[in-house]
């Protein structure tokens, strides 16, 4: 009787611990999908103010139209990539990373030229969105290092034993984080010419 009051105790305590180990890896899928949504609301925000960015501009640049079409060219390449966090695959998600690093680089230029116009960098619009988007910017890299921080600790999770067992019985994966190509010109300075 005590045999079987052992073995009972163990499977219950087994049973236990596969419902914990579930739980946890529904938690953290769901903080790594969350993290994404916070990247994507503020790639969205970034996205927003650009269009009344570039028509600020506009009106004190028009012969600097080339720089003018870069973001805007850079800003449609980025909305036109979607990324769904648990299917992306690590070229998917590389060229999203490029994509808004591209958009990044192309606002610099459009900031570095405001320095040639001293009407534009005096106008109060253009102040207030320069600071939105510096401060959207901000949050998009805040929000990214929270990401790659949730898909560190869900990789580690799903690698590591014994969860790795109920992440294979279960179809927990690993993701993928949040980076540039190292090989990418994104990496590259910016450079910005008058």
């Amino acid at each position: 009787m005590t045999i079987v009051y052992i073995v009972l105790a163990i499977l219950v305590a087994l049973v236990l611990w596969v419902i914990m180990a579930y739980n946890g890896f529904v938690r953290l899928r769901n903080r790594v999908d969350e993290g994404w949504a916070d990247i994507d609301v503020q790639l969205k925000r970034r996205y927003d103010l650009i269009p009344n960015l570039i028509e600020t501009v506009k009106g004190y640049a028009n012969h600097e139209e080339k720089v003018l079409q870069q973001v805007i060219e850079a800003r449609s390449k980025a909305t036109q990539i979607t990324v769904d966090p648990s299917t992306v695959s690590h070229e998917q998600m590389q060229q999203a990373a490029n994509a808004e690093q591209g958009l990044t680089a192309a606002l610099g230029r459009l900031f570095a030229l405001s320095e040639s116009y001293p009407d534009l960098k005096a106008n109060e619009n253009f102040l207030e969105l320069q600071r939105e988007l510096t401060d959207t910017e901000n949050k998009i890299q805040a929000a990214r290092r929270f990401y790659n921080g949730l898909v560190r600790d869900m990789n580690t999770a799903v690698e590591m034993f014994p969860g790795s067992i109920v992440a294979g019985t279960f179809h927990f994966g690993k993701r993928e984080f949040f980076e540039l190509d190292p090989e990418s010109e994104a990496r590259d300075p910016v450079a910005v010419q008058f």
